[in-house]
């Protein structure tokens, strides 16, 4: 019974492995880490970066370490918290900044990816009206050819005067002033 996934096969009197089935999904396996939906983690860190990239950020961060530095300096001794060269205040800063360019990034490339897909959808728009025009155009032409053969009003207007001059000049329809004389 070699069909069987659950029975291992053996090669030959060697090692015994289970067979791969192709054609069923793998069983998922146990995982360490926490799982996260990567869009709303996406959506998260947009929101973000275009939170960081405000003058309302920098209004509050400038605020916030001026009230640091002041309160630092001169605050009692005993409720002092990151003394003059505020290492405190710099490792904070930093790790804003360590978290902040990741997101910034991870937000940079789904605009990217957004505008690569909008630049794709627009090219195949534009493709479509490219080949729309040229079918119109071509339509046109074939019109013009068409009526190229057909009497137009101008036309017949210009070969009645001819026909009419023609007459006149064979004097097939008598004048009349030549009738008011007989």
């Amino acid at each position: 019974m070699p069909d069987r996934p659950d029975r291992p096969e053996k090669q030959g009197g060697t090692s015994s492995r289970p067979r791969v089935r192709l054609d069923l999904p793998k069983a998922p396996r146990l995982s360490l880490l926490p799982e996260y939906d990567p869009e709303a983690f996406g959506r998260f860190s947009e929101k973000i970066a275009r939170f960081l990239g405000t003058g309302r950020f920098i209004v509050w961060m400038t605020l916030v370490i001026i009230v640091w530095v002041l309160w630092n300096i001169f605050a009692p001794a005993h409720l002092r918290f990151d003394e003059y060269p505020f290492i405190f205040l710099t490792l904070m800063l930093s790790l804003q900044a360590s978290y902040a360019a990741p997101l910034i990034l991870l937000a940079q490339n789904r605009q990217d990816d957004r505008d690569r897909v909008n630049l794709e959808q627009d090219r195949k728009q534009n493709e479509r009206s490219i080949a729309d025009t040229e079918y119109l155009t071509r339509e046109i032409a074939a019109l013009r050819m068409g009526l190229g053969e057909v009497a137009t009003r101008d036309w017949i207007r210009s070969e009645f005067q001819d026909l009419i001059k023609e007459m006149d000049e064979r004097r097939l329809f008598p004048l009349e002033s030549d009738e008011g004389d007989r």
